[in-house]
């Protein structure tokens, strides 16, 4: 049952509250009277139990988890105010006004005539059950929990990755925030069988280990992009396996020389090699603890106002394909944040502001482009100018380019896993991608692997962050400085039921960090991360049950230090959406509409979440248009025509204007034209040539998937 609440009254009581934790805290049995008989403070109590046998039963309209006891009655008949206090698992309901209003008015009509003048105050884990509504929830914005709100609001910063190819702007979505984002387990070294292995069982037609990936990576990591967010992910996420690294130090891997150039028009500005080090490729395997971006060099020039000088990595591509581009860098005092990187691909060539003031000495995600095999200095490199608007006071330098996710590198105990990089588990990319060893992915002395993955997968958030906020073992690392919001780790739970029905969705927070604190380093609320968990699980499970199973099952909010839930550094959660192990639970998630359905889900509670603890009205992204026709006129022209898609759950997302793309023969799609209309004409076509086309929506949330 649904409740969605109206508070006026449930906040008349916050006066009561105070006393009724006041007189708690005093211990002053005098002030805290029994009743005339003790028999009366008795049968109260059994009352109030036969209360949670019946809410338990489902007769208040709400069956909570687990099992629900109460833990102290405090009566106070001076102020004469009842505080009761319910065990934890309480806390694991999804909290609204209604249903507050509607435990209240049940416990009244529990706990007798004698107590009918007195007022309750309802807490569980201590808590008044009303402070746990989510912020998002609450109709009285006057009554928000100021402590759950963001200290910092980082949207001065400049993005680190600002493609400046797009035709259009966003400015009610996902720009300029920043979410780490990653998948459930991979493939792994066993450390105790001196294998590499899935750490979860085969079932259904899958593992775990690649069910998250079957929604993360081509939905929900799309999504978020599309909303304007940089997202970052302690695995690879690009499924090409074969790479190419393009860099300054050394051949790397491809046999085309030279790969690497360096130009400059001022004799007196040229490229000179900096006092730190950067990535080099080496031999590998890499063993244990090798760390390739500390192995190499970085080159650097001035900054000016107008172009003069030019880095250009260019690879010679294996094979005809989509590549994802990787690009490294020094940050610095003097960095510039608009650093200008061209990437020259099939369909053209896309613009890039990267902010080097952050992010340096890893690998930073720019996009997906096809490339044409060979070697083609023309149509397939990457360029860094020195042009920036900042000043000739300020420096800009160049490291290594990858081509590629490429197949794994990092050797356990004499030899790879064999796979690519995007089925390995996390723990190897870490390596690959510079962390440092002893913070963020060998937490356990080299003898386990398992532990090290999944505990290695936040402390890349908090590296990536930085003082105060860095991984647990040195909150003051230094680290990338590039601001992450918030972290979602998306898991599918095991558990089987003997029914038709599924086991659902569960949202684990937790309420306390690494640390044991219930504040974040800069004195936010943990209990952020609770409103977080509740508007994700509450989205995920309302979407389901209109498109597709409205039994779908709610599972609890739990409050648990799971490791990737507590780590992270900034609110985070781990979504377990359904059981790999259930029949009905899988037989959802192998259909692609599912998939989508789910990520969209998810993408939109992320985005109210934010939008909420940010103060900006937010926009969902529309969906894809269809009734999409491409008609060739007799003067060679062609006219495209669609129609928009209005989406039924979201109000929001609705399409105010396009992006047609257009590709000639067997290139890549260029960066698009932005119109307004639901047609476009495209004249002066080639004779000869093969034409495609697709169109994406816009307004002032994102873009849609294409047609």
């Amino acid at each position: 049952m649904k409740h969605y609440l109206v508070i006026a009254s449930i906040f008349a009581m916050a006066t009561f509250t105070a006393s009724c934790t006041n007189a708690v805290e005093k211990k002053n049995q005098s002030e805290i009277t029994s009743l005339k008989e003790n028999v009366q403070k008795k049968t109260l109590e059994e009352n109030l139990k036969d209360f949670l046998k019946d809410l338990k039963a489902g007769k208040m309209g709400i069956i909570p988890f687990n099992n629900p006891k109460l833990d102290t009655v405090i009566v106070d008949s001076l102020s004469k105010t009842i505080c009761i206090n319910i065990n934890g698992d309480l806390s694991t309901l999804p909290f609204r006004e209604k249903l507050i209003n509607d435990l209240y008015t049940n416990v009244k009509s529990y706990i007798g005539e004698q107590f009918k003048s007195y007022t309750l105050s309802i807490k569980t884990k201590n808590i008044p059950i009303e402070d746990l509504i989510p912020n998002f929830y609450r109709t009285d914005k006057s009554k928000l929990d100021l402590s759950r709100l963001p200290k910092s609001n980082f949207s001065s910063t400049k993005p680190v990755v600002d493609n400046i190819s797009k035709p259009f702007g966003i400015d009610k979505g996902l720009y300029n925030r920043n979410i780490l984002l990653w998948h459930s387990h991979g493939w792994y070294y066993n450390n105790d069988l001196d294998r590499w292995e899935w750490q979860r069982p085969r079932l259904f037609e899958s593992v775990e280990d690649k069910v998250p990936m079957s929604f993360v990576l081509p939905y929900l990591l799309p999504m978020l992009e599309n909303a304007g967010a940089n997202v970052f992910i302690p695995r690879e996420r690009d499924f090409q396996i074969n790479e190419v690294i393009t860099d300054n130090d050394s051949k790397s891997n491809s046999p085309k020389k030279p790969e690497y150039k360096e130009a400059s028009k001022n004799r007196k500005n040229r490229w000179l090699t900096y006092d730190q080090p950067g990535f080099a490729y080496g031999n590998p395997p890499y063993s244990e603890g090798y760390n390739p971006f500390t192995k190499g060099t970085v080159r650097f020039i001035k900054a000016d106002t107008a172009a003069s000088a030019e880095a250009s990595w260019i690879p010679d591509i294996p094979e005809t394909g989509e590549y994802g581009i990787y690009i490294s860098y020094s940050s610095t005092d003097k960095s510039v944040s608009d650093a200008l990187y061209t990437v020259y691909h099939a369909g053209g060539k896309t613009e890039f502001h990267i902010n080097q003031k952050i992010g340096g000495s890893t690998w930073i995600y720019l996009g997906k482009f096809k490339f044409m095999k060979g070697y083609n200095p023309e149509m397939s490199k990457v360029t860094l100018s020195n042009k920036s608007l900042e000043g000739n006071d300020k420096i800009i330098t160049a490291d290594a380019v990858r081509f590629g996710g490429g197949m794994g590198l990092v050797s356990r105990n004499g030899f790879t896993s064999g796979r690519p990089k995007f089925l390995e588990a996390g723990r190897y990319w870490l390596q690959f991608a510079g962390m440092p060893d002893t913070l963020v992915y060998n937490l356990n002395n080299g003898t386990n692997d398992y532990n090290d993955d999944y505990q290695g997968r936040g402390e890349y958030g908090n590296y990536l962050k930085g003082a105060p906020f860095g991984p647990s073992r040195n909150k003051m690392a230094k680290g990338l400085g590039i601001p992450i919001d918030l972290s979602l780790a998306f898991h599918t739970d095991a558990g089987i039921t003997k029914n038709d029905t599924t086991i659902g969705t569960l949202s684990i927070y937790s309420s306390e960090g690494n640390d044991k604190k219930s504040e974040f380093p800069d004195g936010q609320s943990r209990l952020t991360s609770r409103d977080y968990a509740d508007i994700v699980q509450t989205q995920i499970v309302d979407d389901i049950r209109k498109q597709f199973d409205p039994a779908w099952n709610r599972r609890q909010l739990m409050d648990a230090r799971y490791s990737e839930a507590k780590s992270p550094n900034m609110p985070g959660i781990l979504v377990e959406l359904l059981s790999h192990q259930n029949f009905l639970d899988m037989k959802f998630e192998l259909d692609p509409r599912f998939r989508f359905l789910v990520s969209r889900a998810m993408y939109k509670g992320m985005l109210k979440y934010l939008a909420n603890s940010y103060g900006f009205e937010y926009v969902v992204q529309p969906l894809s248009v269809d009734h999409f026709q491409a008609i060739l006129n007799s003067d060679g022209s062609a006219t495209l025509k669609w129609k928009p898609v209005q989406d039924p759950l979201e109000s929001t997302a609705t399409a105010k204007n396009y992006v047609v793309y257009t590709r000639i023969d067997n290139g890549g799609f260029d960066n698009g034209q932005l119109t307004n209309q639901t047609e476009l004409t495209i004249h002066g076509l080639k004779s000869g040539a093969i034409y495609s086309f697709k169109v994406t929506a816009v307004n002032e949330g994102g873009e849609s998937f294409p047609s």
